[in-house]
Formats: C-alpha cells, sequence, structure tokens
C-alpha cells in the first residue's frame, strides 16, 4: 500500500516560524537530560519550542487537547510507551509528530529510521519531511509497534522502571529470564474475517509496525503503512522452546515453526476464559476481550526522506 510524503520544507516560507509543542517524559530512560538542548536545536531551525512536561501518561493526550490549537507540530520525547499515549490525541489533531527518542527499546525510532542520539532525531523535526503510517488500537488504546496479551505483558508488569534505567535494554533480558520461569499456557479464541479458532497459548502479539521488544521483528514483511496488522500466538508445549526461536523472531521469520499461528488482516477480536491485561508498546492499558484495529495513514510523523521507500 503507497504513502503519502508531503515535502513541507520546499513549500514554507522562509521567513514563517514554525511553532514545536515538545512533550517530554521525565521518567523515560534519558527524559531528564538535554531538553534544553533539544529545544535550542529546535529553535536553530526556526521552531519555537514550547516545553510541556508530563508525570504521568494521561496527562500526554490532555495537554495536546488543550494546546493544539497553539502549535504547529507536536514533538513527543520519551519511550515508545510515551509516544503511544499521544497517539489518539496526535490523530484528532491533524498536526504532524515529531519523534526524540528517550526510552529503553525506541522501536518506533528504528522502524521509521529517526537516529536514537535525540539532536539529531530533532534535526529532523526542523527539516520536516513528513511521511504519513498507520497506527494500531485496541479497545480505544493506540500502539504503533505491537500489542499483546500472555508472557509480553506479564514482562511489562515486572520490567520496572529501576531495572530499565539501571541495565537498558538488557533489562528486558533479565526481566524476561523471571517469566519464563512462571509462564502458563491460557485458552484464546481468535477471530478474524468471521472466523473464529481456538487456541492454547502463551501469547498473542499483533503488530501494526515492524520493530518491537528491543529489535524483534513482527514479520518478515511487516510494515508500519501496508494498512495491515500482523498477528502470532505462541502455541508450543514448552515455553523453553523459545530460546531455539530466538534467530527466528529477529528477522521475523518465526512463522516458519509449526508451533507459531501467523495471520494478517485489519482487524482482529481475541477472547479469553477470564480477562487478560493487553500491553501495548510496554504499557498495559486494557484487557480481554480485546478489538485490534489498523487505522491506515493516521498520522504524518517527521522521518528521514527516502524510509517510505523501504
Amino acid at each position: 500500500m503507497g504513502v503519502t510524503v508531503i515535502k513541507t520544507s520546499s513549500n514554507r516560507s522562509a521567513t514563517v516560524r514554525r511553532r514545536a509543542l515538545l512533550l517530554v517524559n521525565p521518567k523515560a530512560r534519558r527524559g531528564a537530560a538535554g531538553i534544553d538542548a533539544i529545544r535550542d536545536r529546535l529553535a536553530l531551525g526556526g521552531l519555537e519550542g514550547t516545553v510541556e512536561a508530563f508525570s504521568v501518561l494521561p496527562e500526554l493526550a490532555r495537554d495536546i487537547v488543550r494546546l493544539r490549537e497553539k502549535t504547529d507540530c507536536i514533538v513527543i520525547g520519551g519511550g515508545d510507551g510515551t509516544v503511544s499515549a499521544g497517539a489518539m490525541a496526535v490523530m484528532e489533531s491533524g498536526l504532524p509528530m515529531g519523534i526524540i527518542p528517550l526510552g529503553t527499546a525506541n522501536d518506533l525510532a528504528r522502524t521509521l529510521g529517526i537516529p536514537l542520539d535525540p539532536l539529531q532525531a530533532a534535526d529532523l523535526v526542523v527539516g520536516g519531511y513528513e511521511r504519513r503510517i498507520d497506527l494500531g488500537s485496541v479497545n480505544g488504546h493506540a500502539f504503533f509497534n505491537v500489542a499483546s496479551v500472555g508472557l509480553s505483558t506479564e514482562l511489562a508488569a515486572g520490567l520496572r522502571p529501576e531495572l530499565k534505567r539501571r541495565w537498558g535494554r538488557l533489562g528486558y533480558a533479565i526481566a524476561a529470564s523471571r517469566v519464563l520461569v512462571k509462564a502458563r499456557p491460557f485458552t484464546a479464541w481468535i477471530t478474524e474475517k468471521g472466523e473464529t479458532v481456538k487456541a492454547r497459548t502463551f501469547q498473542i502479539a499483533v503488530g501494526n509496525g515492524r520493530h518491537y521488544g528491543g529489535g524483534n521483528v513482527v514479520e518478515a514483511s511487516a510494515a508500519i503503512d501496508d494498512g495491515y496488522l500482523d498477528l502470532y500466538s505462541l502455541e508450543m508445549r514448552n515455553v523453553w522452546k523459545l530460546a531455539l526461536m530466538l534467530r527466528s523472531f529477529r528477522a521475523g521469520t518465526h512463522g516458519a515453526w509449526d508451533e507459531v499461528r501467523t495471520a494478517r488482516c485489519v482487524q482482529f477480536d481475541v477472547r479469553t476464559r477470564r480477562p487478560q491485561p493487553v500491553n501495548t508498546d510496554g504499557e498495559i492499558v486494557t484487557a480481554t476481550p480485546a478489538r485490534f484495529m489498523v487505522h491506515p495513514e493516521a498520522i504524518a510523523v517527521y522521518a528521514p526522506p527516502g524510509t517510505d521507500d523501504v
């Protein structure tokens, strides 16, 4: 599915100063450092930045709704969960979004080719090259990378902020080993295009983008602008077999294993015997029963020129 690319830098007058609303999560792994430098970098490129800090994620959407009439673009500094928390409000505003990666995994930045250096990411916002991307949602909550039920939800619950701050991406491996020791499968019903299958699974994941979990790939051909969601379900007898599958998950070829169910669609419904929490981009936001949907070309983001062609 093609994407609409808007080259704003060529049609803006050099005398017009753009306004940027810079929303920063100080609790992000790198959120407390360099905010003044980021604002100065934006200012050098003609963007007048207003910094708005928030202490809890629900404040992010409220700030966007409250201040959207006073800005030309929204710039969010934080991890993947932070960016997703503001996504619905950004979509409703119709404004373009800049991403300053300040989290641990920064999988959305990886998918879009955004530099992990905050000042280089700010330069992309100044450059003004916009790319339209899809947004996923589950029960009305947004996600850019992946939403899941099962193992990764238990991982998100066990990945304490101090663990991420101290160990970074290694913290995921530490938390994952603890989760696998206690992992148990659950029964779920997955509905796609009116057809329902019953599964005994350790995890159901639904991807909108390409990367998740610190560099894993949702599916080898997945793209954040293809208009589809990619689902996989882990239906092995022994969860420790995941150790043999690690390379496949990094490449997005895990669907080749008999124990992994895969599907591609625009909507999935998942029911479980008892409510199961749902994790979206590292944050637990809702529970089953869950409806996963894709919103094609929902948001314009600042990204490197040419990345929409890969």
